[in-house]
């Protein structure tokens, strides 16, 4: 795990004797991407130069060192991320003549780009990557990406210089590097709490697309042309084969195959020359990912959980019993309501560009638990995309019948009816009854969950009502200024898929775009802002196919959702520890904003900063706040979108 900047300059933005030492000082600004080691590789005459900070994970000798250049010396790499099965493609290439000089799945990777081309050589890799490679025969730069997206990738240009990298500060850190803020993608941003790729909130830069590569040729270079970035790897194609090739065994051949196929993503996950652990939450995935790993162990497996005081966001308990029962090396940190607030300063940083998913600090904390003790941890994410988790796809199941037999006239009607009774009064009713009421029904934010389906009744179609499931602000066009929302990956969708259940159908809506965009940025980031590694043997591309071939009664059956990983979990962990209502991993936000964190909201929010600003129509956004302060609705998620915003466009202009 490391991170990597670059840049090709033609024009002569940059100083050709300074061409190193920018470099340098960008590649330095992700020093926390890997403290271990660092390079930068120039080519004046090219224009281009590649710069380098490593977490050694593998090979943590000079030979794993980066800028690495192939034996044929044609191509110059900088690669963040792990090729899991290196060792097996390194024992293929020698069978063509390749000879090594380390063991590192960096110089694996180069071979097999010159045997076998780069989109060869990305289709032979499993793992999780971002890379940029120079071609100092042709005179060309490919960045490529993963399947799944876990390692992030931005590019651009500007001023006349083709940018790369890990993350956006480095780039920023370039003299020649302009920042202005794109306000379609902030509306994107209001609308998911994340921003999706293909768009970052800057204007001309981008994030490259999981699953693809793109080639810039001297040309292109040269001329200042944007080039579209072409698939390697679908999940919509991918979605579509395994769906019409349907898998045909029994449930328990279906449990069998699945773990076959997770034992082997985990070991190979676990190869490492470093301390290795996993996060553990005490929920399905974590707990089978963990289950697997102890069972491929000689010894405990390190594992790692936080602790709420509030049992409505505590699962580690949970945790704590899963991991007793398997055997685990377990620590577990009950943090106080301080600890949590006190990475919030943080997070404008950490995440680089504005991000609103409060779960990123409780993944920090946890993170900086692990970093304690390993360099590598296991998580389980990916288990809700891949085996039908979400509630809201029982959610979308009963909407279904609903629109199947009431007509949208009705639907309006019914949303009428609910929408005239206030927010507030509803959860007034609410509370009257919480009395008599199960502990874990009596904060339900009742009043916005009636009006929220209302949304959904009055949707003209399920994709309609998907989007706005999804949505925190429903129109964020009204409240940024001068904005219309960028286009995104779940533009394409229309038409996948057709013949398929919806819930399939939101299953890849969310692969594309909440997956790679909020959860694998939450972790990556989470993560690498302590030096600490994660993977997600959920996410092997062999899994996803085989996810995608099982018919949906495997994941979703009588509303419990992840049946068949459930079943191979089963095998390895009662039940009894497992079955309880999901959690999230959240923190209690709406009351940190009316309490410990409203000074600081206030300073963000005031109708003044809002107006110089210029970004957010001030007088809707007032209103809208005054009537989460007052209990009049609970936009707490809502405006955390706004907030992290706000303290990113600080921490940007001191």
């Amino acid at each position: 795990m490391c991170g990597f900047v670059g840049f090709v300059d033609l024009e002569g933005s940059s100083p050709p004797g300074e061409f190193g030492a920018i470099v340098d000082r960008c590649a330095e600004t992700i020093r926390h991407r890997g403290p271990n080691d660092d390079g930068t590789w120039v080519d004046v005459e090219a224009g281009v130069a590649l710069g380098f900070r490593r977490l050694s994970i593998i090979d943590l000798s000079e030979s794993g060192h980066q800028p690495m250049r192939s034996a044929c010396g044609r191509y110059v790499i900088v690669y963040n991320g792990e090729i899991y099965n290196f060792r097996h493609l390194r024992e293929e290439l020698k069978t063509h003549g390749f000879t090594f000089h380390g063991t590192s799945d960096t110089e694996v990777l180069l071979a097999g780009i010159a045997h076998w081309g780069i989109d060869g050589a990305l289709k032979h890799a499993n793992g999780m990557f971002a890379l940029a490679l120079w071609d100092r025969e042709n005179r060309s730069l490919t960045l490529a990406r993963d399947r799944i997206g876990q390692k992030p990738l931005y590019y651009g240009w500007s001023s006349g210089v083709f940018f790369f990298g890990s993350e956006i500060k480095a780039i920023e850190r370039h003299p020649a590097f302009t920042s202005n803020i794109d306000r379609n993608a902030l509306a994107l941003m209001l609308r998911h709490g994340y921003i999706p790729a293909p768009s970052s909130i800057y204007s001309g830069l981008k994030k490259l697309l999981p699953g693809t590569s793109l080639t810039m040729s001297s040309g292109n270079l040269g001329r200042g042309e944007s080039v579209t970035p072409s698939p390697y790897w679908s999940a919509v194609e991918q979605a579509e084969t395994a769906c019409v090739g349907e898998f045909k065994g029994s449930m328990e051949d279906a449990v069998d195959e699945l773990e076959k196929l997770l034992k082997d993503a985990v070991d190979l996950c676990m190869v490492a020359d470093v301390p290795v652990g996993a996060f553990l939450s005490g929920g399905v995935d974590s707990s089978v990912v963990v289950a697997l790993m102890q069972e491929l162990s000689p010894k405990p497996v390190k594992t790692f959980s936080i602790g709420f005081h509030e049992s409505i966001f505590n699962e580690a308990e949970h945790a704590k019993a899963v991991a007793a029962h398997l055997g685990t090396d377990h620590t577990e940190l009950y943090i106080t309501e301080a600890d949590a607030l006190a990475v919030v300063p943080e997070l404008p940083t950490l995440y680089d560009e504005p991000f609103a998913d409060s779960s990123q600090i409780p993944t920090h904390i946890v993170s900086r638990l692990a970093r304690e003790k390993v360099t590598v941890s296991l998580s389980g994410d990916g288990g809700d995309e891949l085996f039908c988790g979400y509630n809201r796809y029982i959610w979308a199941d009963s909407m279904r019948r609903v629109f199947k037999v009431s007509p949208h006239l009705l639907r309006l009607a019914a949303s009428a009816g609910i929408k005239s009774v206030p927010v507030s009064a509803w959860n007034a009713l609410a509370g009257s009854a919480g009395k008599f009421l199960p502990q874990r029904y009596r904060h339900m934010q009742v009043g916005d969950k009636l009006h929220k389906l209302a949304r959904l009744f009055e949707s003209p179609s399920i994709e309609e009502m998907y989007l706005r499931l999804i949505s925190l602000w429903q129109h964020p066009e009204e409240i940024v200024l001068d904005s219309a929302e960028a286009p995104t990956s779940l533009d394409g969708m229309k038409g996948h898929l057709k013949g398929n259940d919806f819930r399939h159908r939101m299953m890849l809506m969310d692969t594309l775009g909440y997956l790679p965009d909020d959860i694998l940025v939450k972790v990556d980031r989470a993560a690498m802002g302590v030096s600490l590694e994660s993977r997600i043997p959920l996410l092997d591309h062999r899994i996803f196919e085989f996810a995608w071939s099982l018919p949906l009664s495997y994941k979703l059956h009588d509303g419990a959702s992840k049946r068949v990983l459930r079943q191979v979990l089963y095998r390895h962990v009662p039940p009894a520890l497992i079955e309880r209502p999901k959690m999230g991993f959240g923190v209690p936000v709406a009351r940190w904003l009316r309490g410990d964190l409203r000074d600081w909201a206030e300073s963000l929010l005031s109708e003044e900063r809002l107006r110089n600003d210029g970004f957010f129509n001030a007088k809707l956004l007032r209103k809208a706040w005054n009537d989460f302060l007052s209990g009049k609705r609970e936009w707490h998620n809502q405006f955390w979108s706004i907030l992290m915003f706000q303290a990113w466009h600080e921490v940007k202009n001191n």
